[in-house]
């Protein structure tokens, strides 16, 4: 009897087919042992080649079309969606869009504002923040942001620096206001976001606000001839001294807004602000980001460790931003049931400890954590797209082509990259830790700062492997390992980071030798355990016969500096050391730290429980060590 094969035999594949079967898994298997990256690269390389060339067709049709002109398209497209969402209050697009316009109105009419005129902003975290924003983006006006933080002269500084037409002011910080305002140049124009005002000569601008039209003002006001043109100042410490206006542009601010886009983040999205928008992390990546999915943001008016969660869970929030202090103040906090019962799928940020990155995702479940790098004024971003913890992106040949940057070698007490004996700077090599720099050309400028030229000047390398290159410099060493990815190792300079905040040791030092009893003062950053960045030390030498005031020490501290930037450490010395090229010696202090076990001067700590510089003993120093002191 014939069989069922017989009668119905299978098919028989061709002699090729086995042997191309193992080609393919021959390859797949060599991929993965020698390019493992291989498809995220491609990936992510498709990604910014896509919003690449869709801004270059923009270009090619003659068309500018920024983040204000996808908000305005939004607005219309989709009128009802959620924009903003603050304490409760839901802000559709048409609402955002039609509030913005009044403000626009308000200025067009009582202040004859023009396209090219700068307007400071002093601003908390609110609606009204945006909303004015835009409102003066609509009038092709310089927008100013100001860090709300900084006080007095610094404070004064930033006004003067970007020379702007008005000062605009929110609610909570007349104090601010009312600190600055007989210092500030008369031809200032200051608006306060209230209905009456107390002060002589400031204008007030909700009642304005009020009776204003919604209707849009003439398009010719705001329309971009180029998306090099400058729409923004944000502040930025930058290596030395008083913070600088770092110039943004509309290509500045495309480039930042796809960046939850890259990270894969969609319209579906809702994304948790609690950064200040005065930063370009909460401004550009979040609010801009927001706009380029045409997403919806929650906004808190202050980061809180203890809400964020149930913040995250009533409004179902998918997306949030952090800065690395803010993933360990999240961890730091007491266990509770049901952490993991959230909606949060993606964490887009910087500056996370791996130890921290670690805990976050064993203790908050499986987000994905996406670190990348970029300076505000900067040219150069990297994007950790595979995840690999610690790292803040990864490079390959073909980012190097459209992004051309290099690591050189720096000596550190010179302070200054190290030229050989022709001139010209050195690579290091992979695993050392260079100085991060990037090549200034058309497709990738860098804009430099408002105000002096100087300052610009100062942020530029010229000369660097030939005659005629050009390159940013950072101010931040980095590391790159054999697998190309990238790693942050330190700050550069005059500079050290603390709360997520640049502090610029320069202007901290300026403020202590205002007092009569101090000769000199040498302000650096000290590692403390199980803290992202550098606590703020100031070793000081005292005028003769003068002794220590510690409550006025205090005082001045905390009137003159932000928070972030009060020297949390004390050191009294007889003499202050220099290098041989007469600068401070800042590397042996850095080394020795704040150790009442090991350093013989008087160390003091500025406790904030008790609002007052104490004297630092073994015991404290343990009980900062150990984390029982809160810094």
């Amino acid at each position: 009897m014939r069989g069922w094969d017989d009668l119905y035999p299978l098919p028989v594949p061709p002699s090729w087919v086995p042997a191309a079967a193992v080609g393919i898994l021959s390859l797949h298997f060599i991929q993965k042992l020698l390019f493992p990256y291989f498809w995220a690269d491609l990936g992510y390389l498709l990604k910014v080649l896509t919003y690449g060339l869709r801004m270059e067709m923009y270009r090619l049709r003659g068309r500018v079309v920024t983040v204000l002109d996808k908000f305005v398209k939004l607005a219309e497209k989709q009128p009802h969606k959620p924009f903003l969402i603050y304490e409760g209050t839901v802000h559709t697009y048409r609402d955002v869009d039609r509030r913005s316009n009044r403000i626009a109105q308000v200025f067009l009419k009582h202040e004859a504002l023009k396209k090219g005129d700068t307007v400071a902003l002093l601003m908390g975290n609110e609606p009204d923040f945006i909303h004015v924003w835009f409102g003066l983006a609509k009038l092709g006006c310089v927008v100013a942001f100001l860090n709300f933080n900084v006080r007095f002269r610094s404070l004064l500084h930033c006004v003067s620096s970007c020379e702007p037409k008005i000062l605009v002011v929110g609610a909570d910080l007349l104090a601010t206001l009312e600190e600055i305002l007989p210092k500030l140049q008369k031809d200032v124009s200051v608006w306060i976001m209230t209905k009456d005002s107390r002060f002589p000569g400031v204008h007030t601008l909700l009642d304005k606000i009020e009776a204003a039209s919604e209707d849009p003002v003439p398009l010719n006001q705001c329309s971009a001839n180029s998306l090099k043109s400058a729409v923004l100042y944000i502040f930025t410490s930058g290596t030395t001294g008083l913070p600088k206006a770092a110039v943004i542009s509309h290509l500045q601010i495309l480039k930042g807004a796809a960046g939850l886009w890259a990270f894969g983040a969609t319209s579906e999205d809702i994304i948790y602000i609690t950064l200040p928008l005065y930063h370009s992390a909460a401004s550009l990546l979040g609010i801009g980001g927001c706009i380029q999915l045409g997403a919806t943001c929650v906004l808190k008016k202050k980061f809180s460790a203890s809400q964020f969660w149930s913040d995250c869970r009533r409004y179902n929030v998918t997306v949030i931003q952090y800065i690395g202090e803010l993933c360990r103040y999240l961890c730091n906090q007491p266990v509770k049931e049901g952490e993991k019962n959230h909606k949060v799928r993606l964490a887009v940020g910087n500056g996370v400890r791996n130890d921290v990155w670690r805990e976050f995702l064993d203790r908050f479940g499986t987000v994905k954590i996406c670190e990348f790098y970029g300076a505000t004024e900067g040219n150069i971003c990297f994007m950790n797209h595979t995840g690999k913890i610690g790292s803040v992106g990864r490079t390959n040949f073909f980012y190097k082509l459209f992004f051309p940057f290099d690591l050189i070698k720096y000596d550190f007490q010179k302070d200054e990259p190290i030229r050989n004996k022709h001139g010209w700077c050195e690579k290091v090599k992979k695993g050392e830790a260079g100085l991060l720099i990037s090549k200034v050309n058309a497709k990738n400028p860098f804009f430099g700062y408002a105000g002096s030229k100087r300052h610009t000047e100062k942020k530029l390398l010229c000369e660097v492997f030939k005659k005629g290159d050009l390159y940013f410099n950072t101010g931040d060493l980095m590391v790159q390992d054999h697998d190309n990815f990238l790693y942050f190792w330190d700050r550069i300079g005059d500079t050290f980071r603390w709360k997520g905040e640049n502090v610029a040791t320069t202007e901290v030092s300026d403020v202590l030798v205002m007092l009569d009893f101090i000769q000199e003062a040498n302000v650096y950053g000290v590692s403390v355990p199980d803290h992202e960045g550098k606590a703020g030390m100031a070793s000081l030498i005292l005028k003769h016969n003068a002794s220590l005031d510690l409550k006025q020490m205090y005082k001045q501290v905390v009137t003159y500096l932000p928070s972030y930037a009060c020297p949390l450490f004390l050191r009294v010395q007889e003499k202050m050391e220099m290098t041989g090229t007469f600068k401070q010696q800042k590397f042996r202090l850095v080394d020795e730290g704040f150790n009442p076990c090991t350093i013989t001067d008087p160390l003091y700590f500025l406790d904030n429980s008790k609002k007052a510089y104490v004297l630092l003993t073994k015991e404290l120093h343990e009980m900062i060590l150990s984390g029982k002191m809160k810094l």
